[in-house]
């Protein structure tokens, strides 16, 4: 034990199969050999964390590898049906809902769109109406992937807002752009959905379940820093570096980029999210004189823009009034780009989200060229600015991540099992000089 860091026996243990764990599942199968190096345990320690993993099933042998002159090196891998994780995405247009199991195979999904049920336009984010989505979708899941609910590590929720803590609620949601104001969505959840009590929630920004997906699979790989945008119906965005790990939720879209400019969703006016998010750019395709299928929602009407500025017949005469739109939203995403750029000098800026890469794939060089421009030419010329790979639904990945990463950071373990250690003589004589 060491009385410098103040870990314990239990520490010692819980940190040797955490890293077993982690090398496994993101460099498996691995021998016992190779193990080593890369926990920097002991052979010893590699033995016995590995024997107790199998005993549990949370890993399985994998085959051999013939060695240099000696017997086969038996490979071991995590199993992957030990465990299971839901992922939830609370969108601005719907809520997703996908059971993954640890490999993260998508066993089951259920989708339930946000429609809009009243003249405002925040009775789509009523809070009952989503409870509910998310209630029947979850029950929805593990009815379909057939498994026991007592299998499931957590549930992850990816949201739109800032997350705050409390002892008595759990996780609170600050939702300004959908109306949403302290909501104990923790609580909620726990005293609607019917899961077990050993199933714990999760609930961070969506833009970090995005952001936390693209890292530990995505275009963040590797990078020792990155910002990871999120760009759907309003904008957000994810910080990661070496003082950031596990990343964190920045609330980018609401930097103002003009001042006394449009009225954002939040109140506010100039922010960025009032000209770069999908829903303010239909808006001002609409105020220039552009024409969206009616009805539409804002994915197809995403799609009808992007078609008018650029048609796919050679013959077909582009939309002047849309090209100037997206010119606009291209400049207006440089300078909020070139202000990441300024502010935090990361290794990369992913973008992401279903208009992200919708949008990416047509202008980014030109987003690039903006932020590359405005921003200081040091920085500027360290980052690489580039699309997301994981898809328009990472955000349920990254939210499924997030019981996946507690559990590795027991050691395997949902909740620590053994009995709490005493106090050190020194500890407890200590406190109670303090408390006279």
């Amino acid at each position: 034990m060491s009385v410098r860091s103040g870990r314990t026996v239990r520490d010692l243990r819980r940190e040797n199969r955490s890293a077993v764990l982690q090398r496994l599942y993101f460099d498996g199968p691995l021998s016992r050999l190779a193990l080593g190096p890369v926990t920097s345990l002991s052979s010893g320690s590699v033995s016995n964390v590995v024997a107790d993993l199998l005993a549990e099933g949370l890993v399985e042998e994998a085959g051999s590898v013939d060695s240099a002159g000696g017997r086969p090196r038996t490979l071991l891998r995590v199993r992957q049906d030990s465990a299971y994780m839901i992922g939830v995405d609370i969108g601005e247009t719907r809520v997703r809902i996908e059971l993954f199991d640890v490999a993260l195979t998508e066993l089951a999904r259920a989708d339930r769109p946000l429609a809009a049920n009243g003249p405002r336009r925040e009775d789509r984010y009523d809070v009952g109406v989503v409870l509910g989505h998310v209630r029947d979708g979850i029950e929805e899941v593990v009815q379909e992937a057939g498994i026991d609910a007592e299998q499931l590590l957590g549930v992850g929720v990816g949201v739109p807002g800032i997350v705050a803590r409390t002892p008595q609620d759990g996780a609170v949601v600050h939702g300004q752009t959908i109306s949403w104001d302290a909501v104990p969505l923790e609580r909620l959840l726990r005293e609607s959905v019917s899961l077990p009590d050993s199933v714990s929630y999760f609930i961070e920004n969506g833009a970090k379940t995005l952001g936390q997906a693209e890292m530990w699979f995505g275009g963040g790989r590797g990078a020792g820093s990155a910002v990871v945008v999120l760009f759907g119906s309003g904008v957000g965005a994810s910080v990661f570096g070496e003082e950031l790990r596990p990343g964190r939720a920045v609330e980018w879209g609401h930097l103002k980029v003009r001042v006394r400019g449009r009225r954002c969703r939040c109140g506010a006016q100039g922010c960025l999210e009032a000209y770069a998010g999908a829903e303010a750019l239909l808006e001002r395709w609409r105020e220039a004189g552009g024409k969206p299928p009616s009805d539409a929602g804002e994915e197809a009407a995403l799609t009808a823009l992007l078609a008018a500025a650029y048609p796919a017949g050679p013959e077909e005469e582009a939309d002047t009034v849309a090209l100037a739109v997206l010119e606009e939203t291209a400049e207006y995403l440089g300078a909020g780009f070139a202000d990441l750029i300024n502010l935090l000098q990361p290794e990369r800026i992913l973008v992401g989200g279903w208009a992200g890469l919708q949008l990416g794939t047509r202008f980014l060089d030109r987003v690039r060229s903006y932020a590359t421009s405005s921003a200081l030419s040091y920085p500027a010329s360290h980052v690489e600015i580039r699309l997301g790979t994981l898809g328009p639904d990472a955000v349920t990945v990254g939210a499924a991540i997030l019981p996946l990463a507690d559990f590795f950071a027991h050691g395997g373990r949902r909740a620590p099992v053994e009995a709490e250690e005493p106090a050190p003589a020194w500890q407890t004589t200590l406190r109670q000089r303090a408390a006279h």
